[in-house]
């Protein structure tokens, strides 16, 4: 059996991993809403791109609800600080999310141009505001949230929705706009039809080369104009969960665990070689965009979370109160027994997610939307 110490290190890794699947796997649902009327000029075009998500799109929420569960039963610490704390932002992403499916049902109730075009612009809007939003978050992770504990352990938030907005979440939002764009795109000139694939590969080009852009202004202003945090004094791993034992200070450099850990350097290289891999391989309008563009997105992830590693919420305001992988996890038993059923549960919904998409592989076609006579 696992040592405390180990069981939080493979939950903080499991998280990243549950990130990590909701961002590819719903990530391009959300990319081919947000472009829903830029790459769809007629009512046909468009519903042969809901068509290339409509059947799996509830599926790939899967990977959302696992890391909404795996945040609370996990870090039960940092599921109560975000979630009261960011109520304001995380309800708007649940609100887009709630939004998409009604879009898909309500869109071909009324046959009305207006109509459509009206939940046409639902659609768009629920893939930009959880693509810009979940960047913004990601940002504000760096800079600290304005949280703190009392010595009950009792939390108190004293900042507003409209103080996340900071310049440099900004940026990181858009970092996760432009990636997911990319992502969206990469999967449509894989998918759909080849009069919408042409239009999805200028897309996927032009998104890439604004993620690098938003990638590296954020890294540079990560090194050189956002504070970081560091545990001083001893380092307990396998102690109880109280992040009022520990001491933080606020000034250090956020790429510290990088020369710490020099392996991590392969999450932005990851990145960079996606990026890369999606430029040269798009034109062809096969999965292998797609795979390179996953790629793309995991070693932003990735490269996300070994910066902030091992902090998951710091404190912009009692830099003690930061939440680690070292003091904010459930018990040894509850990690464990969470494990024991991941083994065995992950790899089934793996298995079913890929035998899923292995039957529906194929384009989608304009002939294809034509005769079949789908409405939504």
């Amino acid at each position: 059996m696992f040592d405390y110490e180990t069981l939080r290190v493979i939950w903080w890794a499991l998280l990243g991993a549950l990130l990590i699947g909701f961002a590819i796997m719903d990530g391009f649902d959300f990319g081919i809403a947000a472009l829903l009327r830029v790459l769809g000029r007629t009512d046909d075009e468009r519903l042969v791109l809901l068509e290339t998500i409509e059947p799996t799109w509830e599926g790939n929420q899967v990977w959302f609800i696992l890391g909404g569960g795996a945040a609370f039963a996990a870090w039960p610490a940092l599921y109560a600080v975000s979630f009261s704390g960011m109520y304001l932002a995380i309800f708007l992403v649940l609100l887009a999310f709630i939004m998409r499916p009604v879009g898909f049902n309500f869109r071909g109730k009324i046959h009305d141009a207006r109509w459509r075009s009206l939940w046409d612009w639902v659609l768009t809007l629920s893939g930009v505001v959880v693509m810009l939003i979940s960047g913004v978050a990601f940002g504000n992770l760096f800079l600290g949230v304005p949280f703190q504990f009392d010595g009950n352990l009792r939390m108190s938030w004293h900042g507003s929705f409209f103080e996340l907005l900071h310049p440099f979440a900004l940026v990181a939002g858009l970092v996760s706009l432009t990636m997911l764009l990319a992502h969206g795109a990469s999967w449509a000139a894989y998918k759909a039809d080849h009069v919408i694939a042409d239009r999805a590969v200028r897309v996927a080009r032009w998104s890439t080369l604004a993620y690098v852009v938003c990638y590296v202004l954020a890294g540079i202003w990560l090194a050189y104009g956002v504070k970081g945090y560091a545990i001083i004094g001893p380092v307990v791993t396998g102690g109880v969960s109280n992040p009022l034992y520990k001491e933080v200070a606020h000034g250090s450099s956020w790429f510290a665990s990088y020369m710490q850990y020099p392996y991590f350097w392969a999450a932005p290289v990851l990145a960079f070689l996606g990026a890369i891999g999606v430029q040269l391989s798009i034109a062809r309008k096969g999965l292998g965009s797609f795979i390179f563009s996953s790629l793309m997105v995991a070693g932003t992830i990735l490269s996300a979370g070994f910066a902030l590693f091992p902090f998951l919420l710091p404190s912009s305001i009692d830099p003690r109160s930061s939440l680690t992988v070292w003091d904010a996890s459930s018990s040894r038993g509850t990690l464990a027994l969470m494990l024991g059923a991941t083994v065995v549960f992950l790899p089934i919904i793996i298995i079913y997610t890929s035998w899923v998409f292995r039957v529906l592989r194929g384009r989608v076609t304009l002939e294809h939307v034509r005769q079949s006579g789908h409405t939504y």
